[in-house]
């Protein structure tokens, strides 16, 4: 809790306080914006928040915002486009940038969705912020980029055409690898321009999560960005090299990924939540004036630890995602189809089902539940993924089933 209230007084900070380093390793992020400290104890959370871009964002006019070469008048959306000269001459398609530069001043917020190319509740999500903003109502700016992997998105891929995950290889290299030149075009024209960043994502390889916010909790601007969505389960994950959030934060940008629902498919659910989250996050920011109710805040986890079955055969999940359980309740049962042999997986924690794999065919070893630990607020060792089975005899199974 500490934490979450430093990070909110860091965030009520001078914008141009993101020049203190949030490590030993981060550089300046974006400072174009001038302000003023004010009395926290004095103001309600929006005041403190509109204070903290140090002008009246009801009554001072925006000023141009420039990006991708081009130069966005106030209360104007356009559409821009970002290629990253990875393709040949004559044959490759421009990435769609799309840019609402609101009437105000205020802060400059990224929205990034399908770096893998097979993740499609993040395009709609992007889509339908960025469709509903009204220029003359928003204070800052918002650019979402609706389809990052534009190439693995054409063939319906998580992976780049040389088969790279390119959330692997940010900030990027212009000397490296096909991937690492994408990435550092990409970071370096948009990224740097942000002040806040939103990458979304789903589940990989059939498999889906409840919506969640993962972030580095231990960095105090990233925690208390990720609280201004009001989503119920929030997930400390510091992230790993390569990945897009975590040179953003590097690079002094807070930046949280919003996981929500499964791959290669729309979950109209899915997209309604995450929708509804950035939206209770541009009206924390004060970008917007919003009168939606807030998600209320439910679950931190600090810890969390993949299941894995440690038999092959089918899988049946006895539990639903978002379920909370207890230590030794059964998530599910892998059934061997020749031998009718069964194993149970069984849960070595207390938490909440934050993330499993839909029923199919495993193989040993196969990761198939994802479990928030509970009394995460707790600093602990990592949990790494364990196995959790109990076999049990053969049975005949009833013809209902």
């Amino acid at each position: 809790m500490l934490r979450i209230i430093a990070g909110l007084l860091l965030l009520w900070t001078p914008y141009c306080g993101f020049s203190h380093a949030l490590d030993n390793t981060i550089q300046n992020a974006p400072a174009d914006v001038n302000s003023n400290a004010g009395d926290i104890g004095a103001h309600s959370e929006a005041d403190v928040i509109h204070s903290s871009l140090s002008v009246d964002v009801v009554t001072l006019p925006q000023q141009t915002f420039a990006l991708l070469s081009s130069e966005i008048p106030p209360a104007h959306a356009v559409r821009l486009a970002w290629q990253p000269q990875q393709s040949l001459d004559g044959l490759h398609l421009p990435t769609p940038v799309l840019v609402v530069n609101g009437a105000r001043t205020g802060p400059v917020l990224c929205l990034t969705a399908a770096i893998h190319g097979d993740e499609l509740n993040g395009i709609e999500i992007v889509r339908r912020i960025m469709h509903d903003l009204d220029p003359d109502q928003l204070s800052g700016t918002v650019i979402g980029v609706p389809i990052v992997n534009l190439q693995g998105f054409h063939r319906t891929s998580r992976y780049l055409t040389d088969r790279r995950d390119l959330n692997r290889y940010f900030p990027g290299n212009p000397y490296g690898s096909s991937a690492a030149r994408i990435a550092h075009s990409f970071f370096y024209e948009v990224i740097r321009h942000c002040h806040f960043l939103v990458d979304l994502h789903t589940g990989s390889a059939y498999r889906t999560n409840l919506p969640q916010i993962r972030g580095n909790l231990n960095i105090p601007e990233v925690a208390a960005f990720a609280h201004l969505f009001g989503i119920p389960v929030i997930l400390h994950s510091e992230g790993t090299e390569g990945m897009l959030r975590h040179a953003a934060v590097h690079a002094g940008i807070p930046a949280v990924t919003l996981e929500a629902g499964k791959s290669q498919t729309l979950q109209e659910s899915a997209i309604r939540y995450g929708v509804r989250s950035i939206r209770t996050m541009l009206n924390k920011l004060g970008m917007v004036d919003d009168d939606n109710d807030p998600v209320l805040l439910e679950s931190v986890f600090y810890q969390s630890a993949w299941i894995r079955v440690d038999h092959g055969g089918i899988l049946f999940s006895h539990v639903q995602l978002g379920e909370k359980i207890t230590k030794n309740s059964i998530l599910g049962v892998v059934t061997d189809p020749i031998t009718n042999m069964r194993s149970e997986i069984v849960s070595p924690y207390d938490g909440q089902v934050i993330g499993m794999a839909v029923d199919q065919v495993v193989m040993p070893g196969f990761a198939g539940f994802h479990i928030g630990v509970q009394h995460a607020e707790e600093q602990r060792p990592a949990v790494h993924a364990v196995s959790a089975h109990k076999q049990t005899n053969p049975i005949q199974m009833p013809a209902s089933e």
